[in-house]
């Protein structure tokens, strides 16, 4: 069979790689993408648009608890979990078919797949139907992520869970054992622990999401103790004993090893890069820790062959993946890209509370150099919090004391994965507090925290 000329191949379907496809292909390309398994990647399948579905269902129930707060009865409240389930995978389903009109729309030629790299500007593909060459004198890789696994932690699907399962649950968990509190695992324990399960958290650092600033971390520790949860820091599972029905997890804290037992475990212990089986070593490409080495445009050393998304490395988030789709695309029709600045991509968390942030924590600023200002501002001091019912939450800003640059906002609280917006926009025009300050925002709405937040850095707090 003879070889299909493009001037771009994608290897992978997902939030960077039909981003990628289709801002080439806009631009005048020619451009095939192979994905193996789902057009949309895990984000649209088995991440952050599922997780989200299931996550809204938990919030309404826990609305539904409170009715009586807001005037309202409802009696006999329960959940369907399995209808839950049906939904999320509904909503999964009609965006994914989204991405394939999309694809079309834009002449983006699809293969379903697997592919691999035999030299410089080939792409071989498995399908179904049998193998065939691409060449290209560009080619992305975008084949993302799976779940890291522990020795002796590894999933099973029936007692040991990944996030995989934990979408498609086999039943209700009694008694949960969450492993790592990133946003994977947090929002996992907040689904689970809404709907009832006696949920336990094991983190091995000092603090849950420890990504995030310290302030925002104990706060949110505060509201998921409050709703029954259980947080081990500075902790450990060191081995679980399965047996019919339940787990035995050894736990270690400082110098004592506890044993529990739980009925369902939940592993959240990171990610590793999809890099097996593509050749890439063979081609010379440098592989550090299961992901891609590239420099700040997503390039790989290889000539014309680039990297985005999780298999680049950190920061992982679905809109930093498209983002480096973007550029890259534009690099390569010869336009003048912008390279993806890591700190300016905004962390979200969907758990109940919702957790937010971008740029740097306190302690970062600090630690390179920088002399700051610190507000804050709580939503017990806003009409809308209060009004909405959700009056526990902050909002804090880090500024540069000098200069008054905004260097990072970090929040914890009702719909912060909205609000957050507002100061990454800030950052990206070099926004200083002074144009915050002079900025009037709608009243009442939550945003006003933002506003007030500035104005506390400055002694100039209004409401608080």
């Amino acid at each position: 069979m003879a070889e299909k000329q493009f001037d771009l191949v994608v290897i992978g379907a997902g939030p960077g790689g039909y981003v990628a496809a289709i801002r080439a292909a806009q631009l005048g390309l020619s451009v095939a993408v192979v994905e193996r398994e789902h057009l949309g990647g895990i984000c649209l399948n088995w991440g952050c648009i599922p997780t989200k579905a299931m996550l809204r269902s938990a919030e309404v129930f826990h609305l539904m608890h409170r009715a009586k707060e807001f005037g309202l009865s409802v009696d006999n409240a329960g959940f369907d979990l399995d209808a839950m389930v049906k939904r999320s995978r509904a909503v999964a389903k009609q965006l994914t078919g989204g991405v394939g009109h999309l694809l079309k729309k834009n002449k983006v030629t699809v293969i379903m797949g697997t592919a691999s790299l035999p030299a410089k500007g080939k792409v071989a593909v498995e399908t179904d139907k049998g193998s065939e060459t691409l060449s290209a004198k560009n080619i992305v890789l975008a084949t993302g992520a799976r779940a890291r696994e522990l020795p002796g932690l590894e999933a099973d699907g029936d007692l040991v869970w990944t996030y995989k399962h934990a979408l498609q649950p086999a039943r209700m968990p009694k008694k949960l054992l969450v492993i790592g509190s990133g946003a994977i695992g947090i929002e996992f324990a907040s689904l689970y622990n809404t709907l009832g399960a006696e949920t336990t958290v094991v983190e091995v650092m000092d603090r849950i999401l420890p990504v995030e600033d310290a302030e925002i971390s104990a706060l949110a520790k505060k509201q998921f103790v409050k709703q029954g949860m259980t947080i081990k820091e500075k902790a450990m599972v060191k081995k679980l004993d399965r047996g019919k029905g339940k787990v035995t997890a050894h736990i270690e804290a400082g110098d004592k090893v506890e044993q529990q037992e739980f009925d369902t475990v939940i592993s959240a212990v990171g990610i590793t890069g999809n890099v097996e089986g593509l050749g890439l070593e063979e081609l010379g490409v440098k592989i550090d820790r299961s992901h891609v080495v590239t420099d700040e445009y997503c390039r790989t050393g290889v000539d014309g062959l680039y990297a985005i998304g999780d298999i680049a490395g950190a920061p992982w988030p679905a809109h930093k993946a498209s983002h480096e789709g973007v550029m890259v695309a534009e690099l390569i029709a010869g336009q003048h890209a912008h390279p993806v600045k890591p700190e300016s991509i905004a962390g979200c968390t969907y758990c109940h509370p919702q957790v937010a942030s971008v740029g740097l924590t306190e302690a970062q600023a600090k630690e390179a150099g920088h002399q700051v200002k610190v507000g804050r501002f709580p939503f017990i001091g806003n009409g809308k919090a209060i009004a909405l019912g959700e009056a526990e939450g902050m909002i804090k800003t880090v500024f540069d004391a000098r200069t008054g640059e905004l260097l990072g906002a970090h929040m914890v609280g009702a719909e912060v994965t909205e609000l957050i917006q507002g100061y990454v926009v800030g950052r990206q025009l070099e926004t200083t507090e002074e144009d915050l300050m002079n900025t009037v925002f709608p009243h009442p709405t939550l945003s006003e925290m933002m506003h007030e937040s500035v104005l506390d850095a400055y002694g100039r707090v209004i409401h608080m």
